[in-house]
């Protein structure tokens, strides 16, 4: 499971809202028997702040660590770096993702089915059953070869073209993942937050997880 923290477009002091959330939220889930690694992370223009940051979490129970986590965060705080300036509530955003599982090829999960090759208008090639169609069960796959002359070829030829399929499947589920990730930096919303913290001791307020 990945956890991004980001700062959406907010100023510097939504940045270090992102750094001091990280370290407290990691603390609490290495209690909790999960490790969180940082995965990637855009830094801030201040120390120990960060524009964003994606987790990948490990451990058991990880779906009750992240309950009611996900949404806005507000922290409550005068700002470290202006002084003067009157507001106090800074806020950042939390998203959950779930990974999507790798397909992994292996020649087991395949069924092979043997026919007749065919040309225009259904006309035979040939009388022997050289033509290939290889199915990929756990996903519903088929790909069907049938260009070379005997069926061992063909064989070979179907295997790899799904072996290429299902890596190209792989790569661009990736893709939309980080995709949507990317989309999430923008849609940061204030009110309703799941969870406040307050002051540069970044002390737990309110949680809206239930207790009990």
């Amino acid at each position: 499971m990945w956890v991004q923290i980001s700062s959406g477009k907010g100023p510097d002091e939504c940045s270090l809202a992102v750094g001091l959330f990280l370290k407290t939220i990691k603390e609490e889930w290495s209690s909790k028997g999960i490790s969180a690694e940082v995965v990637s992370a855009i830094p801030g223009n201040y120390s120990e702040s960060f524009k964003s940051v994606l987790l990948s979490l490990k451990g058991d129970k990880i779906v009750e660590a992240v309950q009611n986590m996900q949404g806005t965060i507000c922290w409550i705080c005068k700002s470290p770096y202006r002084p003067k300036h009157k507001r106090k509530n800074w806020f950042i955003d939390v998203e959950v993702f779930h990974e999507q599982d790798k397909v992994n090829f292996s020649e087991n999960d395949v069924v092979i089915a043997f026919m007749r090759s065919s040309g225009p208008g259904g006309q035979n090639v040939n009388k022997v059953e050289t033509a290939v169609r290889a199915t990929h069960v756990p996903t519903g796959l088929t790909v069907i070869a049938s260009e070379e002359r005997s069926q061992s070829m063909n064989k070979k030829l179907a295997l790899a073209r799904l072996f290429q399929y299902l890596n190209t499947r792989n790569a661009e589920q990736s893709l939309d993942n980080k995709r949507l990730m990317w989309s999430q930096h923008n849609t940061l919303t204030r009110g309703n937050p799941t969870r406040i913290y307050e002051g540069e001791s970044f002390k737990l307020k309110y949680s809206n997880r239930l207790e009990g």
